[in-house]
């Protein structure tokens, strides 16, 4: 006998963790005042991106003596602008439990070839903390954006440490409490916690960051996108809005529009509170059925934004198609698009659970879960 389908939807089924879900009152008549066709350097164009900077700032609690900048190619060109800037002054440590973090690795050993010390966790788990020498630049990610699993603080990083802090906070930011005073380099993009179009990168600098860059040279040649400083001085105006390639205004506006939602639910505080109501809906759903669990293995280490999931129910005889099978059923139904996990990561499900979802639409989808799991085990047993 066939499973009886629940009777409440998600009013929207976007639960994908990048590009993620737009805020909530989002409609395209929101973006009128972008000044489309119009230069980027032109004073409109400076104002307008000058706003996302100082917008960023006010939201996130930014310190007023860091940089800021809106860079190209997405967090992806933010980290990437940092390790081959900043990199070789002195020793590098890698931390890396997850897809991103992984490829920070192989970035500076294989295309920088530094001879840094790596330190890694398998997917679930995270590094050994305590063991991080901060004599040395330490890279890492905030949150684990495909293995769901997040540093719990920042009381673990030096406070008198010699080398720069380098992190990737791209599904963190908006959603959890950074502690910039332990951060030197910090990088996220507009599609993730915002849930704003693609594309942009931000990347924010303390002085010591800023420092770096005024006072060493890397061995290697440097594109150009890539360039913050010239004659030794830090290229001010890419920190005020004059961007190193042009971007895209309609999607500016689109952030700026997201800001302003952002400061209309209690800014950062309020983001906070929206992805941990949604994300704890999803633990309290994984404590309630022996059949399904949160991928990482410790609870003070659960993302809030992208929570994974894994089933563990015996029956299961194919891990990973089953678990496309439960994604397949949900995007069938347009209950949960996207949900699948990461291609690197294990088999299991990825929920967006940041501040632009609505916890009742979390809350609607995950009777269906179980009716998809039910289905599924059903069809294959």
């Amino acid at each position: 006998m066939a499973t009886q389908q629940p009777a409440t939807r998600p009013a929207n089924p976007r639960f994908s963790s990048g590009p993620c879900a737009k805020i909530p009152t989002f409609d395209l008549n929101l973006l009128a005042d972008a000044p489309l066709g119009r230069s980027h350097r032109a004073a409109v164009g400076k104002a307008k991106l000058k706003d996302a900077i100082e917008g960023t700032r006010e939201v996130l609690g930014i310190p007023a003596d860091y940089k800021i900048g809106i860079v190209p190619a997405s967090d992806t060109g933010a980290v990437e602008m940092a390790l081959w800037s900043m990199l070789g002054a002195r020793g590098v440590e890698m931390l890396a439990w997850e897809s991103f973090g992984s490829g920070w690795v192989t970035d500076v050993i294989k295309q920088l070839k530094i001879k840094a010390t790596v330190k890694t966790a398998d997917y679930g788990q995270i590094v050994d903390l305590a063991s991080v020498d901060f004599a040395n630049d330490v890279v890492f990610t905030w949150n684990g954006t495909t293995a769901g699993v997040r540093v719990p603080n920042g009381d673990w990083i030096a406070d008198d440490r010699e080398g720069l802090t380098i992190c990737d906070a791209t599904s963190a930011a908006f959603a959890m409490d950074l502690p910039w005073d332990k951060l030197d380099v910090t990088t996220f993009s507009w599609q993730k916690v915002l849930g704003s179009e693609a594309a942009h990168g931000v990347i924010v600098l303390s002085p010591q960051a800023v420092e770096r860059l005024e006072n060493y040279t890397p061995a290697w040649p440097l594109p150009k996108i890539f360039r913050m400083t010239k004659g030794g001085k830090l290229i001010e105006g890419i920190f005020t809005g004059a961007t190193i390639n042009t971007p895209s205004m309609l999607a500016v506006e689109d952030y700026l529009v997201a800001l302003d939602w952002a400061r209309s639910v209690g800014g950062l505080q309020g983001m906070i509170a929206r992805a941990d109501a949604n994300a704890q809906a999803v633990f309290n759903f994984c404590d309630a059925n022996d059949w399904i669990a949160n991928l990482a293995e410790e609870d003070v280490t659960r993302s809030n934004t992208s929570v994974c999931v894994k089933f563990t129910d015996d029956r299961i005889q194919d891990g990973a198609a089953f678990a496309k099978a439960i994604a397949k059923r949900l995007e069938a139904e347009n209950i949960a698009l996207d949900v699948g996990a990461y291609r690197d990561a294990p088999a299991g499900l990825r929920f967006w659970c940041g501040g632009t979802v609505e916890t009742s639409d979390v809350e609607a989808m995950l009777p269906w879960l179980a009716w998809a799991f039910e289905t599924e085990i059903a069809a294959q047993n």
